[in-house]
């Protein structure tokens, strides 16, 4: 018996049908329940931060997702300007290479003998394989690049992730790093020492060069981008240190200066009992397989993240329980269906002279 009074749409089960688009599905999702229904809305969501003006898209790109075949798409957001700024893991940022170099990670099981990769020189991420030969080679190729720096100069991870991004494409090489220094992205990698550009940096400096690469200096130059933004909307596959450095973008940025006041920034919020500025991200979407009971960021809420003043209820939030090698490469498609213009994207590109 239908209740008008009830205030709340009825639920509307999916038909099949051929050659139906992906879009479209993810449009009747929207009408199930679930994560189907929570990934409907985070394409609603992206494709809403894309078509609005004067916001910034920030992106945090968790774990080790690149060598399960995720890579070019994150490359393709980059390309459309669907992203303006990125902050991902070093191993995302790194391994990727492999392929760019012409190698190739192989389809495998969780269910084998380790010992028995280990001696034949293979690694395992659950069921995919990757030569550790062909590892060594990507780090060894990176040390190749880091040798070419100024062993006198302090560079931020953006300047230093830039500079190889520029050196990998020079040398034929696709990968994150060469479309985002094709476009003028600003990449971050707050923990970068944690991945084979750390390795990379052990073996330059077996050959006398020491590179430094300053995490406060990164710290610094992320947050006074701030500078140059009216309101942003993040995108999260993954949690960990990349979401936090992104979320940390709402609410400390106003550290850099006396007056807790980011320059050039309208809108502020004054927390209440202290001088702190902070301006809630006003879209934020996430892919995540962490839930919230344990504590971590990784799988934290929204909802909880807006007493920190990172989001805040008024804003549009959405995230999807799911595995990022599903969700994300649905997500992208969905957004290749539905936008035909062009974004231009928040111009960074003074801060790469």
């Amino acid at each position: 018996m239908k209740n008008n009074a009830f205030p709340y749409e009825t639920v509307k089960a999916i038909q099949v049908s051929k050659n139906k688009p992906l879009s479209q599905l993810l449009v009747e999702m929207s009408r199930t329940g679930f994560q189907g229904r929570k990934l409907a809305e985070v394409c609603d969501i992206f494709e809403e931060m894309i078509g609005e003006s004067d916001l910034t898209i920030l992106m945090g790109y968790a774990g080790s997702l690149s060598v399960a075949g995720q890579w070019s798409i994150v490359s393709w957001l980059i390309e459309q300007r669907y992203i303006d700024i990125l902050a991902a893991t070093g191993a995302n940022l790194s391994e990727d290479i492999v392929e760019g170099m012409g190698r190739a990670y192989y389809r495998g099981t969780h269910n084998i003998d380790d010992e028995y990769l280990c001696k034949t020189g293979f690694n395992r991420y659950y069921d995919i394989y990757g030569s550790e030969k062909d590892y060594l080679e990507m780090t060894e190729f990176i040390a190749e690049f880091i040798v070419t720096l100024d062993e006198n100069y302090k560079y931020s991870s953006r300047e230093f992730l830039y500079l190889l991004g520029s050196w990998l494409g020079a040398r034929g090489v696709k990968s994150i790093l060469v479309s985002a220094a094709e476009k003028k992205v600003p990449v971050f990698c707050p923990g970068i020492a944690d991945s084979p550009i750390g390795d990379a940096a052990l073996i330059a400096r077996s050959r006398g060069f020491s590179l430094t690469i300053d995490a406060i200096k990164d710290y610094v130059e992320f947050m006074s981008l701030a500078e140059l933004v009216e309101n942003t909307g993040v995108f999260y596959v993954g949690g960990g240190v990349p979401k936090d450095f992104i979320q940390l973008f709402a609410v400390c940025a106003d550290l850099l200066y006396p007056d807790r006041k980011i320059p050039n920034r309208r809108n502020a919020v004054v927390r209440e009992g202290t001088d702190e500025t902070y301006h809630p991200h006003k879209y934020a979407i996430q892919i995540t397989t962490d839930s919230p009971q344990w504590g971590g960021l990784s799988g934290c809420t929204f909802e909880e993240a807006t007493s920190w003043g990172k989001e805040t209820k008024s804003g549009r939030t959405a995230q999807c329980f799911c595995d990022a090698t599903i969700a994300l490469p649905l997500v992208a498609h969905v957004l290749a269906d539905r936008i035909d213009k062009e974004r231009a994207g928040t111009d960074f590109s003074g801060i790469f002279k």
